[in-house]
């Protein structure tokens, strides 16, 4: 295993563009402590943006989990680049000529997703460590650690996301076009989901429960919006006799759901290297 990861470090370490993308990401990342600087002046009215309870524990376990999953294009661009890399420079038919196995090529392509996602959700918690106990307003030990599920969706959900984007890499070989593609992908989804919710189901909730079962949906289900949780927004709206009530929790069968994407994945990765001829 380490000497799976060894080889990938090596090829990402001379790479240029992906350390670049790489540290963009852990910067970005960082960002959303500056959110906590934000400050608004409405009249007579001045709020900053921190003081609306965003960083108070454990709502920011869901806020920055929800925050930091939109910015994983960016590593998903360096795992679609690490696959397409490896057709353009050739390292694949090197790597295979050395001895590795297309079972332990692929191998070492999955867990070097699991190591951004490890190491992006590690992250992560440490960010939210520091501003939760820079400005939250509970700092008991029992809620600080309460709500870290939103910690293991992330983990899962980038896990399927990169694996989904390796899978493309190695279905397209071209960077770009495995992008194009995962956009085309989205736009497919959105798509059926309108179809079915307004022509085919009249706007029940049969098209959702079909919809979940897509990769790039199910994946979107594990961290719903955060914002509407907060206490100034569900008071507006009972203010104008409108109720917001949604599930904010994390579901056992939604994480099962894009486990056994991530494993389709890796799956349809290795048999369709299998298949082609190098």
């Amino acid at each position: 295993m380490l000497r799976l990861l060894d080889i990938e470090y090596n090829k990402l370490r001379y790479s240029r563009s992906a350390r670049i993308l790489i540290i963009t990401y852990f910067i970005l990342i960082t960002f959303i402590a500056l959110i906590a600087s934000i400050e608004f002046n409405i009249g007579q009215i001045e709020f900053r943006v921190a003081d609306q309870g965003i960083f108070n524990f454990p709502y920011i376990w869901h806020f920055n989990s929800y925050i930091a999953a939109l910015l994983k294009l960016f590593l998903a661009i360096v795992i679609v680049s690490m696959m397409s890399n490896e057709y353009s420079n050739r390292t694949i038919k090197q790597n295979l000529i050395d001895g590795l196995s297309k079972k332990e090529f692929i191998m070492s392509k999955f867990l070097t997703v699991l190591v951004f996602s490890g190491i992006s959700t590690l992250f992560l918690f440490a960010v939210s460590l520091i501003l939760g106990y820079s400005f939250s307003d509970f700092t008991e030990f029992s809620i600080v650690f309460s709500d870290l599920e939103y910690l293991v969706a992330y983990f899962i959900k980038l896990t399927g996301f990169f694996a989904f984007c390796m899978f493309l890499g190695i279905l397209v070989k071209r960077s770009a076009f495995a992008l194009g593609f995962l956009v085309v992908w989205y736009i497919f989804e959105n798509i059926l989901f309108a179809v079915l919710n307004f022509k085919v189901f009249r706007n029940t909730d049969i098209a959702e429960k079909i919809m979940q079962f897509f990769p790039l949906e199910s994946m979107s289900n594990l961290i719903v919006e955060p914002f509407t949780r907060l206490n100034a927004v569900q008071t507006a709206a009972s203010q104008i006799g409108s109720e917001l009530d949604k599930d904010y929790s994390i579901h056992w069968y939604q994480l099962l759901i894009v486990i056994i994407w991530i494993a389709i994945f890796v799956y349809l990765s290795l048999a369709l290297l299998r298949k082609r001829d190098l």
